[in-house]
């Protein structure tokens, strides 16, 4: 029997206990300690165990809030431990205690504190174990404005204690130490978060690389993550049992435990993105959004076990969680509970007269409500809630509990390219249930497909990611799903194509061994870099000279990049430029995708030749090994009703 299950059967009531600088939330399981009035976790007692936090640190490096922002007109983020200075008591009772610890701004203050009401709450219930915690942020219409570039809650947990970390079946292993990634025990590799580990006190962990970035998670995945300490057998999760708060949808990144050993639950931040995913709010502008609840939940056993069982342990309470969302106790009035919430229900349909005369069950498709915006909007939205499900096999789907306000209805299918927007606006109303009925989305096509590359899933994880440097491993991505996590694998392009780059021929290459992942710069020496070209070849037996093709490109990513497309002559002016795009960072991070690209490239039928044709892909920004594009699809369409179409079945992609 697990030991809390046994505490629970007692259910002792939550006690309270107030002292001149620090306050405890103790109910029998759990004690938690919070200075006061700052509202820093200083320690949480377990299981025999003080503190699970590191001691060795200051008190105000434990269990924090913090966010980094930027004044206007500055280009440097300001990093803020979030200390309240002010505590109250919000819910006292046997069976929960809510505390609030709050910072107000002071006009005076302007271009030194960010021009936020920032309330940050703490809550215990009775028989729980662990506790939750939430903020509730405030821009007034008379303050500066501001950009906030990033905001979490962070844990520094004993480094003699937790060793194992786990955030996902097939994601988890022993990590290093912090000692281990300071010279001489590690070396710095090209960029600060990237060490090698050259002399590590366990053994077993040299020549690995260790990188935060490694540890990232789509938001959609990142449920549940933390840390096992073996002796005595203690798990310590953070669990997120929604994703409404967290800014640019189900597929942004962010990240989750990492070495320290840390724990963070990143409700905005511009990883993977850019500047386009950090709010900037102009002065007056009037703003309110509630970050959280997340749930820190303590887990141990009582006989000696796998302490791998504890992190099974951990999944079960998060489904609890994720079941019991959204929360019924929460004292704010600006979290509303269910019956103030409603629902939104459907079904998705595609329309693809090219692939089929009957509509296409949106399988698996992602619909969400997101603010107001143009089609596709959602994945930049980063100021208010989100709310995403996933349809079913024949398209249908329903969004619950859904904050009243004004939104519109998005979606993006697999295995389509583009974005979908419902072209009516929807209005949640407490209480309210929409039922839209039958949707249609018509991904952009305008004529039958001569050949593609890829499949249209936004990643670039189908095509070709090599194996890492045996000097840069990481051996928990050693034949693993997710070998794109691995350190250095935009070096491995110019070892792979030492004397010219990429070729690819549609009908006899494969695109899972023939197109490398990402599209990178070329090294020449040590501080030079060079564009690259890519060709696609492919033959057509009949061409419509007055026509118009339609070249598709999706991508996955784009790091200060530009695309230029040419065809045929490789000396000629482009038929097409992205010009300078992106800022996601995703190739130095271990990505596999940033921000969704889509662009639509007319080439007209007198470019093109009966017999063999050439498609040319140059990315000639060339600064930073990490300039370059992740390619998510690509498709050649013949113009509609051409005879050239009936070229499509001999020279279709792999």
């Amino acid at each position: 029997m697990c030991l809390e299950d046994e505490f629970k059967m007692t259910a002792l009531a939550v006690q309270l206990h107030i002292e001149d600088r620090h306050v405890v939330m103790d109910n029998g399981i759990v004690q938690v300690t919070l200075s006061k009035p700052e509202g820093i976790v200083t320690g949480i007692r377990y299981n025999g165990i003080d503190n699970l936090l590191e001691v060795l640190n200051d008190e105000s490096n434990r269990g924090y809030w913090d966010l980094v922002w930027n004044a206007p007109g500055s280009s440097t983020g300001i990093f803020d431990v979030i200390k309240g200075t002010s505590f109250s008591v919000v819910v006292q009772s046997d069976d929960q205690v809510e505390l609030s610890f709050t910072r107000t701004y002071d006009p005076s203050l302007e271009g030194k504190l960010v021009p936020l009401n920032i309330d940050k709450r703490f809550i215990m219930l009775r028989g729980s174990s662990g506790f939750y915690s939430y903020a509730i942020y405030e821009h007034l219409k008379d303050w500066p404005g501001f950009s906030l570039g990033e905001t979490r809650i962070a844990f520094k947990l004993r480094k003699d204690k937790f060793h194992y970390m786990a955030m996902a079946d097939n994601r988890q292993r022993n990590l290093p130490l912090p000692d281990d990634r300071t010279p001489p025990r590690g070396q710095p590799l090209a960029y600060p978060e990237a060490v090698l580990l050259v002399d590590p006190i366990e053994p077993e962990l040299k020549g690995e690389v260790d990188d935060k970035y490694q540890y990232s998670c789509d938001n959609k995945d990142s449920k549940v993550h933390g840390w096992i300490c073996s002796d005595p057998p203690v798990g310590f999760w953070l669990i997120t049992p929604s994703n409404e708060f967290r800014t640019g949808g189900p597929v942004k990144q962010n990240l989750t435990s990492h070495v320290g050993p840390t724990t963070l639950a990143v409700f905005l931040s511009a990883h993977y993105t850019g500047d386009d995913l950090v709010p900037k709010f102009q002065a007056g502008e009037e703003w309110k959004k509630v970050f959280g609840p997340v749930f820190l939940y303590f887990n141990s056993v009582s006989d000696p076990v796998d302490p791998l069982f504890l992190w099974e342990g951990a999944k079960s309470q998060m489904m609890v969680e994720v079941e019991s969302w959204p929360y019924s106790f929460l004292a704010s009035e600006d979290f509303p509970p269910s019956d103030q919430r409603g629902n939104v229900h459907g079904r998705l349909l595609v329309s693809d007269r090219y692939v089929s005369d009957d509509y296409i069950s949106a399988n698996g498709a992602y619909i969400g409500l997101a603010p107001p915006g143009d089609v596709g909007s959602w994945q930049r939205e980063c100021k208010l809630y989100q709310f995403w499900t996933t349809a079913d096999e024949d398209g249908y789907f329903s969004i619950n509990n859904a904050r009243p306000g004004d939104y519109n209805l998005y979606a993006w299918v697999p295995r389509c390219i583009g974005d979908y927007k419902y072209g009516v606006p929807i209005s949640i109303m407490p209480g309210g249930n929409i039922d839209v009925g039958d949707l249609i989305y018509k991904p952009p096509r305008d004529g039958p497909t001569m050949w593609e590359i890829g499949i249209p899933d936004r990643s670039a994880a189908e095509f070709y990611v090599p194996d890492p440097n045996p000097n840069y491993i990481n051996k928990l991505y050693v034949n693993h799903p997710d070998r794109f996590r691995q350190y250095g694998l935009w070096e491995r392009y110019a070892e792979l194509y030492p004397d010219g780059d990429l070729v690819y021929t549609v009908g006899t290459s494969d695109y899972s061994k023939d197109w490398f992942f990402a599209q990178v710069t070329r090294k020449k020496d040590d501080k030079t870099y060079l564009g690259t070209t890519w060709q696609i070849k492919f033959a057509l037996a009949n061409v419509d000279k007055n026509g118009v093709y339609k070249l598709r490109i999706a991508l996955a990513s784009a790091t200060l990049s530009e695309l230029q497309v040419r065809v045929n002559n490789p000396k000629s002016n482009p038929v097409f430029s992205t010009g300078l795009i992106g800022r996601d960072n995703s190739i130095a991070r271990h990505g596999i995708h940033g921000l969704y690209w889509l662009y639509s490239v007319d080439i007209k039928g007198t470019l093109l030749s009966e017999g063999d044709n050439i498609v040319f892909l140059t990315q000639p920004r060339s600064s930073s090994p990490f300039q370059g594009i992740m390619y998510d699809y690509i498709r050649l369409e013949s113009p509609p009703s051409s005879p050239s179409a009936s070229a499509a079945a001999s020279s279709s992609g792999h």
